[in-house]
């Protein structure tokens, strides 16, 4: 088990046979605990600086309450995204401290063990229909350690309402932008802030949009300089990509 390999590690250490360095080191290679459908990776948090998170779909609420549980047992924050009520019900039934957010469809369980980052994201939805993404954004965000200023229903429909916001936005360290229809929001945004932009297309729009296809190529080829693209509806992506920013500032 990996805690068996834990606790003989330590020994080690502590009579000297293994450098610090070297603990350091193969602590950052233990992968996984098998739970036959699942391997659980509780050292990413070593790696990568947050625990594994769990992707909901396509999941059963079993397996998302299983690896879940060894989580939290571990001592890591869990965060689910992309999933339900219904397996909110059977993780909470086994973690009583668990927390969802039906728009955002996560369900976190904080351990306390993440550090805050020092940074400010700014998560934007251009309109209603795309706060599902906005929402996962700024859930995860959150979690990862950041403050998060969250500015809905700013699309370009209604510019004046991003006008009248700009110096709201130009406060925090990186701006997270979500937009689907034509994805235009993005470049204007890049246009107004010297903080990096990271635009999120999503599968909202016509029949033309082709399921955030539309949005997806209108963010690449933006003119606004700044702007990096993350998948179709992918809010997940990019909190985690803005608290990979955020995270320099205490560097």
């Amino acid at each position: 088990m990996m805690e068996n390999k834990l606790k003989e590690l330590l020994e080690a250490y502590k009579a000297g046979r293994v450098e610090l360095e070297a603990v350091m080191e193969r602590l950052k290679t233990f992968r996984e605990e098998d739970l036959g459908f699942a391997k659980v990776d509780h050292h990413r948090v070593l790696r990568n600086g947050f625990p594994e998170v769990i992707f909901g779909q396509g999941k059963t609420k079993e397996q998302v309450a299983a690896i879940a549980s060894r989580l939290a047992a571990a001592g890591s924050t869990v965060l689910v995204t992309r999933t339900n009520r219904e397996v909110y019900q059977e993780v909470s039934a086994i973690l009583p401290a668990a927390e969802f957010n039906e728009l955002a469809r996560t369900i976190v369980v904080s351990a306390g063990e993440i550090p805050p980052t020092g940074g400010k994201v700014a998560v934007l939805s251009a309109g209603t229909a795309d706060l599902p993404v906005a929402e996962e954004a700024a859930v995860t965000a959150a979690v990862m350690g950041n403050e998060v200023e969250r500015i809905y229903d700013v699309g370009v429909a209604g510019i004046h309402r991003l006008l009248g916001r700009v110096e709201l936005v130009r406060r925090a360290d990186v701006v997270i932008v979500v937009a689907g229809m034509e994805g235009a929001l993005a470049s204007v945004v890049a246009g107004l802030v010297d903080r990096p932009v990271i635009a999120v297309p999503t599968s909202i729009g016509y029949g033309a949009s082709f399921g955030g296809l539309a949005a997806l190529l209108t963010m690449l080829n933006s003119c606004a300089a700044g702007i990096g693209v993350v998948n179709i509806d992918n809010g997940f992506g990019a909190a985690a990509l803005a608290t990979t920013i955020t995270r320099l500032k205490k560097v």
